[in-house]
């Protein structure tokens, strides 16, 4: 059965469809030779071509979603390239055949933590989108001194330069003088929101890290630069909140051997982690921005 072009290419991992709608409509994109066009629809067996270069398509029955949960350091950025040549998130992920790792949401280049990583772009757009309201908790080190009408006025609701704001929970976590820290809420993902809302009390953000995503929590165990790949029950979670079909499949294993195989998994983990330390040191610094 023929499906819409840019569907194709957001499920294997090219984009929204709206950005893939717009690489149609710029002739970016052909299919069995010709130049495609808006409303275009192709079969599994089309040869589509991206810039010129070939694109292999799947069916929605023949991909299997996969989800990694990455601890992203502070100084990496969320771009598949940087002519900076900073280091970025994609680097040390593992290799996919026949589509390519979508980033769900992002994290900007100080900040540290969890993000998810999946193989369907049709997942990946759907959580990002600001109607699933998707909580994320972030741990926070505020410099300065936090009074209770700071705290109030966090929780209340403030007005930024984009909009009102607000944390949904705000709580302290310890800390001595007036270096503390705290664990807070919010269902939005709008740039460095955290940080700002922080900023509109006049209070400097020194380390901030995401530990929840949904359910889904930051393994205490894992690296920073490390990834793994999330069970079919917490996929399931995901495709839940983006209202799609439960995938059926997993590329875990489920037998006696599968621990054997993730704690060789986790060693090569923190080698691969190592390796690119080493080879970071070794490159030339670089200016970062925010």
């Amino acid at each position: 059965m023929s499906e819409k072009l840019q569907k194709v290419l957001a499920r294997a991992g090219h984009g929204s469809r709206r950005e893939m709608e717009a690489w149609i409509a710029a002739g970016r994109v052909s299919v069995d030779g010709e130049i495609a066009t808006l409303g275009d629809r192709v079969e599994v067996d089309a040869k589509i071509r991206i810039d010129g270069r070939t694109t292999s398509i799947k069916t929605a029955d023949d991909m299997i979603c996969r989800v990694l949960a990455y601890h992203k350091p502070e100084g990496e950025i969320c771009s598949r390239k940087d002519p900076e040549g900073r280091p970025t998130v994609f680097e040390r992920l593992p290799k996919i055949r026949d589509s390519r790792w979508v980033a769900v949401g992002r994290l900007d280049i100080n900040t540290s933590g969890l993000l998810l990583f999946t193989s369907d772009g049709d997942l990946a757009n759907r959580l990002m989108h600001p109607s699933n309201e998707v909580e994320r908790e972030y741990a926070v080190r505020t410099f300065g001194q936090v009074t209770d009408a700071n705290v109030q006025s966090l929780r209340t609701g403030v007005m930024l330069e984009d909009g009102p704001a607000q944390f949904d929970t705000i709580k302290p976590a310890g800390g001595e003088g007036i270096n503390s820290w705290w664990h807070v809420t919010l269902k939005e993902g709008r740039n460095r929101e955290v940080r700002r809302l922080w900023e509109s009390q006049e209070i400097q953000v020194s380390r901030l890290i995401r530990v929840r995503y949904g359910m889904v929590e930051l393994p205490k165990t894992l690296p920073r630069g490390g990834w793994i790949e999330l069970p079919l029950d917490q996929v399931n979670y995901l495709r839940q909140l983006a209202g799609l079909e439960a995938e059926t499949r997993s590329m875990l294993g489920s037998d006696k051997h599968s621990v054997a195989r993730s704690k060789v998994k986790s060693s090569k983990i923190r080698r691969a982690v190592q390796k690119h330390k080493v080879i970071s040191s070794r490159a030339k610094p670089s200016r970062q921005r925010d």
